[in-house]
């Protein structure tokens, strides 16, 4: 691709945490919105493992490589209105790493999803007598505000996946970017010039 060079961006740690949040989140979210009481118990400890893998993101956000880290999505965001009046453009973005939208996307998922976890461990279902496990030591009020919280949230969660997926497809279709596959083999490419947004 003219231009463009392969790189390896994404280290094999970040690819599993990647696919294994997918299927915790999928299978999470599944669970709960058709839950039944032989699955709650799943629901709860699907929360557990994205908890788990959403603490060891932000730490690794910290010391992990450069692509992945928080300074590095942070500082992306600062070249997100030039790279939105450039995204249109029938090419790859070529960015070493998570282009500006790409990087407001993954903040937003994270934020969403420990919401989400959070509010769960509060949360109660009265129908079929399952509660998070420190529902009990907060009063019922609470219990009952965090539970409208965590549905609300996995609403939001949902919503950012259709858009994390409606990305995907146009970044395929439209800009002939294929941003799966970086994701499977850890190679994406790269514009030789850095990735300078305003050439996208």
């Amino acid at each position: 691709m003219e231009g463009y060079r392969r790189e390896a961006v994404w280290d094999p740690v970040t690819r599993l945490w990647h696919w294994a949040l997918a299927a915790s989140v999928i299978a999470g979210w599944s669970l709960g919105e058709f839950r039944t009481f032989s699955v709650m118990q799943w629901h709860i400890y699907l929360g557990y493992l994205t908890g788990c893998l959403l603490i060891f993101r932000y730490m690794w956000g910290f010391v992990g490589p450069a692509p992945i880290r928080h300074r590095t999505l942070f500082a992306s965001l600062r070249g997100l209105p030039d790279y939105l009046r450039q995204v249109g453009r029938r090419r790859p973005s070529g960015t070493p790493g998570h282009n500006p939208l790409g990087a407001l996307s993954v903040i937003a998922m994270l934020l969403a999803l420990t919401a989400q976890a959070l509010t769960g461990l509060f949360s109660e279902d009265d129908g079929l007598f399952f509660s998070g496990p420190l529902a009990s030591e907060v009063s019922s009020d609470t219990v009952l505000l965090m539970t409208g919280y965590h549905n609300l949230f996995a609403k939001v969660v949902l919503a950012l996946v259709a858009l994390h997926v409606a990305a995907i497809l146009f970044y395929l279709v439209w800009k002939r970017e294929n941003l799966v596959l970086p994701m499977l083999n850890g190679r994406k490419w790269v514009r030789r010039n850095g990735g300078d947004h305003s050439s996208t």
